[in-house]
């Protein structure tokens, strides 16, 4: 396309110059020029020469006036593009020193100056020296103001100083004229602070933007909403706060189970089970079984255990879910059934909840000796050691127990043998 277009506007020259050549043919006209005695005669195309000729010998004068002070200016960019590229260079290496004094030298040229003064400001700021940080980005505010705020906030959060660098951020959020970066430091500093409503108005922009890419907008969702969840003042709070969450976030296991615990400790469980029961049966998650025994009341036990039950066959040695069922049966008033539920559990893995849940077993049962020793390895585990059940834990003999292990048609199979696909 650039050759046609060429091509055309050379054609048009072309063209114009023979209509001004047959125009002045006949009658080339006259300029006459007089000045201190000089007298100059000329036709109007002479004239015309001499003064395209003047121009360019003008054009040529000053560019070799003008050649020395060029080359220096030349060196100083190249040098200043040298230095940026050295001190980007030993930033990604981790030699933050060098890196933060090349920098400063490649800031001299003010073109290359914003970038590297950002990148002096990031340096310094990993050598730990926050105070060079900062003057570097005090003095990067009169070049790229935007980006050494969203910076000095950035480096603020990450110091501790979770409050300034909010407040840093506040006038151009309540502007909504946050770019991408700005949003997303706006939503951690919120976050950090505890006020994840203020962290929820930078989804919107940060999703537009694209900035996080899929899984990284998904995590900061994750946080976001699962703090606003797990802070909801009250019931309708927290069920305002649900509706408005899109279906893709409802479906979300953390979110689900932020919701559950929240609506648990609020009184209103039972939508929540009902959404868990549902979320479970598209895709299995252990930290959602465990939420839906926490969180259901007393009254719905026997219901949902139920439920639980049924859940088994196709789970048989999955210890969240023996954990549930043995929360569920203590909830049902079955002790003996949450007994033997949670022995298995505590057989496939020792923890810390299963621990404290059988110590409430052992307590209602009337065994306190045992119950104190269950709730003892409970705060074990909780410091790290690792409880294996035996005949003098608590009175638990688990060397009887056969685990049962089912292939992913539910077909029952011996310990270690390989799933066959069905034909």
């Amino acid at each position: 396309m650039k050759g046609k277009r060429w091509l055309v506007f050379a054609i048009v020259i072309v063209v114009l110059a023979a209509i001004a050549f047959v125009w002045l043919a006949s009658d080339p006209g006259y300029v006459l020029i007089r000045f201190r005695g000089w007298r100059i005669e000329a036709t109007v195309v002479g004239a015309a020469a001499i003064l395209i000729a003047a121009w360019i010998a003008i054009g040529i004068a000053w560019w070799l006036l003008r050649w020395p002070f060029g080359a220096l200016s030349r060196r100083h960019r190249r040098l200043s593009n040298e230095r940026l590229r050295d001190g980007l260079v030993a930033l990604g290496e981790g030699r933050n020193v060098d890196a933060n004094r090349t920098l400063q030298r490649a800031a001299q040229y003010s073109s290359l100056r914003a970038p590297a003064l950002l990148a002096a400001a990031e340096a310094a700021h990993r050598h730990g020296d926050l105070t060079r940080a900062l003057e570097a980005l005090d003095e990067a505010t009169q070049h790229a103001p935007e980006a050494a705020r969203i910076m000095r906030a950035r480096i603020l959060r990450l110091h501790g100083r979770t409050d300034e660098a909010l407040q840093l951020l506040a006038p151009g959020a309540d502007a909504a004229k946050l770019p991408p970066a700005g949003w997303h430091e706006y939503a951690l500093a919120a976050l950090a602070t505890g006020q994840p409503d203020k962290a929820r108005t930078a989804l919107e922009p940060l999703r537009k933007s694209d900035m996080l890419g899929n899984a990284g907008y998904a995590e900061l969702v994750d946080r976001v909403l699962g703090a606003s969840l797990r802070d909801a003042p009250d019931a309708a709070a927290l069920q305002d706060l649900w509706k408005r969450a899109s279906r893709q976030q409802r479906q979300m296991p953390t979110l689900l189970e932020a919701y559950a615990r929240r609506a648990h400790a609020l009184g209103i469980a039972h939508d929540a089970l009902d959404a868990i029961e549902d979320s479970l049966k598209r895709e299995w998650n252990p930290a959602l079984v465990a939420a839906y025994g926490n969180a259901t009341p007393p009254a719905e036990a026997s219901v949902r255990l139920h439920t639980a039950t049924r859940w088994l066959d196709a789970h048989p040695n999955d210890n969240a879910l023996l954990r549930t069922l043995g929360v569920l049966s203590m909830r049902a008033a079955d002790p003996r059934d949450a007994r033997e539920y949670l022995v298995r559990a505590l057989a496939l893995q020792p923890s810390a909840e299963g621990w404290a849940a059988l110590g409430e077993v052992q307590s209602a049962a009337g065994e306190p000796d045992d119950a104190t020793r269950c709730y003892a390895n409970a705060w074990k585990c909780e410091q790290g050691e690792d409880i294996a059940p035996g005949p003098h834990e608590a009175g638990i003999d688990t060397a009887h127990l056969a685990l049962e292990e089912r292939d992913e048609h539910g077909m029952p199979r011996l310990p270690g043998e390989p799933s066959r696909s069905a034909h």
